[in-house]
């Protein structure tokens, strides 16, 4: 099962992950980006985001065929599950205080989840100031943690953890100017025992090596790869200079 394996990474070993918009991804080169993924090793491929117009469902459609990799759901909302995913993160927004986040809109999904036969991986998602308000907090209604407060998000990360989530997810925001900081990185990871995911605005290969030097076992990146997909082969150097 993929949470066995995430779940195996936990101070071992380092995992990236690539996050594909569909209203940001480049259509048109999409076949060839993946192939491209598939022969640098990239681990898991997230497909959702904050806002999607485009159907999530046709698009898994068309690149499940081609990945190697599991494609994993990262939902923005309830309309944003595909049954030809191979699992979902279920994201609940533990850094807000929005209930819709926290539990209405997974109550919405859950027959839905259920009926699909994919793979839940329970996730507590943490929203972290990048330095601009990101569509995520804008949609969700809900303040991300200040990003001077790492003790604030080591607390919280325990919270999910105590409440049985799996895996948590800190999220600068897809373009923030600023990652999430090193010192909250460090105290959440050395704070909880679950696996630690980090996204949001990394952008070069020396904020990747600072993430995982800080304790992040997977990173995240979307718009810096969809922007310059070279920029992947430079993420996968990182993770295999901790895993070697």
């Amino acid at each position: 099962m993929i949470i066995d394996q995430i779940s195996a990474l936990k101070g071992k070993k380092k995992a990236f992950a690539w996050l594909i918009d569909p209203d940001k991804c480049d259509h048109t080169r999409l076949s060839q980006r993946i192939q491209t993924a598939n022969q640098l090793g990239v681990d898991y491929l997230f497909v959702g985001g904050s806002l999607v117009f485009n159907h999530v469902d046709s698009l898994i459609k068309l690149i499940k065929p081609l990945c190697v990799m599991p494609v994993i759901l990262f939902p923005g909302s309830p309309l944003q599950v595909s049954s030809r995913a191979d699992a979902i993160l279920l994201l609940s927004l533990i850094s807000g205080r929005n209930p819709e986040f926290l539990i209405g809109q997974h109550v919405i999904a859950a027959p839905f989840i259920r009926e699909s036969g994919i793979e839940i991986l329970p996730t507590g998602y943490m929203l972290v100031n990048g330095g601009t308000q990101t569509s995520v907090a804008y949609m969700s209604n809900s303040q991300p943690i200040p990003n001077n407060k790492p003790d604030l998000a080591l607390a919280t990360a325990m919270a999910g953890e105590m409440l049985g989530l799996r895996l948590i997810f800190m999220d600068a925001g897809s373009g923030a100017p600023d990652p999430v900081p090193v010192p909250m990185i460090r105290s959440v990871s050395t704070g909880v025992k679950v696996p630690l995911i980090v996204g949001g605005g990394i952008s070069s290969a020396n904020q990747a090596r600072t993430a995982y030097e800080a304790g992040a076992d997977i990173i995240v990146v979307g718009n810096a790869a969809e922007r310059d997909p070279g920029l992947i082969e430079d993420f996968i150097h990182e993770r295999d200079r901790f895993n070697t």
